[in-house]
Parts: C-alpha cells; structure tokens; sequence
C-alpha cells in the first residue's frame, strides 16, 4: 500500500514539473544565454548575432517567449522572430519582410496583441516607397495578420517617424523629424501620444530637458512613465550616438537628459534600447549586433 502510494505521489510531481516547465520556462529564458553582468554582452551570437547579416532593434514579449528583431537580407531589413514552443526556442522566421520596402524597429503593444514597426512602405503596399510612417499588424489564430495598418496620423506626418514604445496605458512614445523642413533633415524629436478609444491622437513634443538642436531618436520609456532612454547624436557624446537617459521629477517633469556613460556607449553607435518585462536586462544595438547589460546600470544613473 505504501509502495503504491509512493509511486502515485512520484507521478504527481514529475506531472507538475513537466506542466512547470511547459508554462514557466525559466531555465530556458532568453535563449538559453549566459546571463551578462554590467559589461554589456552579445546577445546570442551565432544566432541572431550572426556575423553573415547586420541585426538591430530587439524586443521580448512579456511571457519571454517571444523575440522579436531586425535583420537587413539583401539591403532591406525585415523583421524575424524566434518563439519559446514544445519547450524549446524555434529558429528565426520572418515575421515581415519584402524585397521592395523595408521593416524594422519592431514592438509589441502591451497587451501583445499588435506588433508595430516602421517602413517606408507604400499606403496600398504596391505603389512606390514613401517616408517612414508607423504600421502595425495583429495577432490572430495564425498568427500575424497580413496587411499592416497605419497608426494614424495623431502619430504619422509627410515626414519620417522612428522606434516607438509603450505606457501600461497604451501612450506611444516615437521620433520624428516632421518638424523639419526636409525629410532628410536629422533633427529629430521626442514625442508621445495618448491612445483614447483605439485611437492615438495627436502627439505632443517633449521639453527641451530631453530635445535639442540635435538628433534624438528610439526611445524606449519604462512602462510606468519613470524613465525614457534614447539614441541621440551630441557634440558632447562618446561616440557616432550614444544612449541618454531622463527621469522623471516627483513632480512629474521630465529631468535634464544624462548620457549613460562608458559603461553603455563606446565610439560606434549605440542605439535600439529595451527593458525586459522582468527589469532584468537592457538591450541595445551597437555595430550590427545585439547587446544586453543588467539593468541595474539604469539606477546607478538615478
């Protein structure tokens, strides 16, 4: 009787612990990579790291079990994902991609259910290429739907606009340069938007603690509105572009943009910067590949 039992209890445990491993693949997170420490790292190198193709631009789902990146193939970037399925990490699929226009930046919105990205696509996806506009598509039983949609033009001008991220409430934070001139123009700046009954209306430029004069670009603003980093090209920065940072104040004001330091930026260019849901890790594009550091570099900032 003590035997069966023993046996019973046995095969309820390894049941658990194969359920476990199905729903919460903790020791196969991010790849299955070596965690980094606060010198950033490669991030999966020979993988999506390849020495063959240029990547950039990277973002987790929340669950972990999704990853999303850019890619350029034959000079146009398109966009890949490698997924968490049958307990193991799947190889890189297109999510996205066209010899004609070009897709990257991708996003995911906060409740997963939209991937958004840039490209210079045109409306009808036929026609020739334009400026960079906003688009995404969405999830549904197959997976991706296949027409993407413009975000609307509370988000999208006649010019460009670059990299966006999330609020828990679904405000975009993005770049563009709609304010110049000319599209070729890099004066580019910070914006938000505000996303009421499905639509985003019109976007407001951040003060001139976090634009300049210069060229500011893919922000990534920590869900709970705390934090944006971004790209910027400065006289006063390390390399080509480096990653800055900006808190906001206790009274809800965005603080004097800081670069983050040699402990991020280099002489290359660094840029593509985000948090995981977990606020473990920050990761950032430098030279072709894909970075991650500890995020705990964002509060030695503070």
């Amino acid at each position: 009787m003590m035997y069966s039992l023993r046996i019973a209890f046995a095969m309820i445990v390894l049941n658990c612990s194969f359920l476990s491993a199905q729903t919460k693949p903790e020791n196969a997170l991010y790849l299955k990579q070596n965690p980094p420490g606060l010198i950033p790292t490669v991030f999966s190198p020979g993988l999506v790291s390849s020495k063959e193709h240029y990547e950039y631009g990277s973002v987790f789902s929340k669950d972990g079990k999704e990853f999303y990146y850019g890619v350029i193939i034959n000079e146009k970037p398109q966009i890949r994902c490698i997924k968490f399925k049958d307990n193991a990490w799947t190889k890189p699929e297109t999510v996205i991609g066209s010899d004609k226009f070009e897709y990257n930046d991708p996003f995911l919105s906060p409740d997963g259910k939209r991937l958004y990205f840039i490209s210079d696509r045109a409306a009808d996806g036929r026609g020739e290429k334009k400026d960079f506009d906003i688009w995404y598509i969405e999830r549904n039983k197959e997976g991706w739907s296949d027409v993407p949609v413009n975000a609307g033009k509370g988000i999208n001008t006649a010019k460009n606009e670059y990299y966006m991220s999330f609020t828990n409430d679904g405000t975009m934070y993005f770049s563009s340069n709609g304010g110049t001139d000319l599209s070729t123009e890099k004066n580019y700046d910070i914006r938000s938007s505000k996303y009421v009954k499905g639509v985003f209306g019109a976007s407001q430029k951040l003060p001139n603690s976090v634009n300049s004069q210069h060229y500011e670009a893919d922000v990534f603003v920590s869900p709970d509105e705390q934090y944006i980093i971004f790209c910027a090209e400065r006289p006063d920065g390390l390399g080509e572009g480096d990653l800055y940072i900006s808190f906001k104040s206790k009274t809800g004001e965005w603080q004097k943009a800081k670069n983050m330091g040699k402990a991020i930026n280099s002489g290359a260019y660094e840029f593509c910067p985000f948090v995981t849901a977990d606020k473990k890790y920050l990761f950032f594009s430098r030279s072709g590949d894909i970075f991650w550091v500890k995020a705990s570099v964002i509060e030695k900032l503070r």
